[in-house]
C-alpha cells in the first residue's frame, strides 16, 4: 500500500525534507512516562523545561545554534532565553495546546546537543 505525502517542502540543497505531521497534545500519563525517559527535563504547566550550563558564552551560543539547525528541520522551534553560559528553554507544540511527541523529540535532539 503507497502513502500518499502532501505538504512536503524542500529544506535545503542537502536534500532534506519537511512534511508536516498532525501534532496531538499528550495526556498527564503519557507526558509522565516520556519524562522518565527524557533525564534533565520537567514539566511546568503545559511546557516541558530546562536549563543549561556551558563553560562560556561561546558553548551556549554554539549550543544554541546546533539546535537551530535542528529545529528549523523540524518545524518547531524552541522558546528560550540565554545569558552568558546559560540557556534556559521551554518546549510546547502551541497548535495543540501543550506538550506533545515533537516536544520529547526535540527535547532529546537538545539533551544531545549539550552534550557534545
Amino acid at each position: 500500500m503507497s502513502r500518499l505525502v502532501v505538504g512536503c517542502r524542500l529544506l535545503g540543497l542537502d536534500g532534506l525534507r519537511y512534511c508536516p505531521r498532525m501534532a496531538t497534545k499528550l495526556s498527564d500519563s503519557q507526558i509522565a512516562a516520556e519524562l522518565a525517559r527524557t533525564p534533565g527535563w520537567t514539566r511546568a504547566g503545559d511546557k516541558l523545561q530546562r536549563t543549561f550550563q556551558f563553560d562560556d558564552f561561546v558553548g551556549a551560543f554554539g549550543f544554541m545554534a546546533s539546535v537551530a539547525l535542528v529545529a528549523e528541520r523540524m518545524n518547531h522551534h524552541p522558546e528560550w532565553f540565554n545569558v552568558y553560559r546559560t540557556v534556559r528553554v521551554e518546549l510546547a507544540t502551541h497548535d495543540a495546546g501543550g506538550i506533545t511527541a515533537l516536544d520529547f523529540e526535540l527535547a532529546r535532539a537538545m539533551t544531545g546537543l549539550a552534550h557534545h
